[in-house]
C-alpha cells in the first residue's frame, strides 16, 4: 500500500506543479478542486494505513508517514495558494522530499 500511496503522490504533485503557472480557465479550477478533493483522499489512506501498521520486530525499514502528510499539506497549500492568490508575486515552490522510507529503530534485546 505504501509505494501505491507514493505513486499517486508523485503523479499529483507532478500535475499540480507542472501546470500551475497557465491555470486560468474555470475548468482547470474544477481540476484544481478534484486534486485537492484526491489528496483528501491520499491523506485519510495514509492515515489509516498508518493506524492499522503492524511493527515487525526484525523490520530494517519503515513508511514516514509524517513527512508524507506534510508533503501532501504543501501541495495543498500550493494548489490553494494558486486557487486564492494572496499577491501576485511569484513564490518559491519548495521541493518535496520524496524518500518516505525510514530506519527502523533497533530491536531491544530480549533480557
Amino acid at each position: 500500500m505504501p509505494a501505491s500511496i507514493n505513486q499517486c503522490l508523485l503523479l499529483l504533485s507532478l500535475a499540480v506543479f507542472s501546470g500551475i503557472s497557465f491555470a486560468a480557465s474555470a475548468h482547470e479550477q474544477n481540476q484544481l478542486n478534484l486534486v485537492q478533493q484526491q489528496l483528501d483522499t491520499i491523506e485519510r489512506l495514509a492515515t489509516r494505513a498508518e493506524t492499522n501498521r503492524t511493527s515487525e520486530p526484525n523490520e530494517r525499514y519503515r513508511f514516514d508517514y509524517p513527512r508524507l502528510t506534510q508533503d501532501i499539506q504543501r501541495i495543498r497549500r500550493g494548489v490553494q495558494g494558486y486557487l486564492s492568490p494572496s499577491r501576485a508575486q511569484p513564490r518559491d515552490p519548495g521541493e518535496l522530499t520524496g524518500d518516505y522510507r525510514l530506519d527502523a529503530p533497533p530491536a531491544e534485546p530480549s533480557p
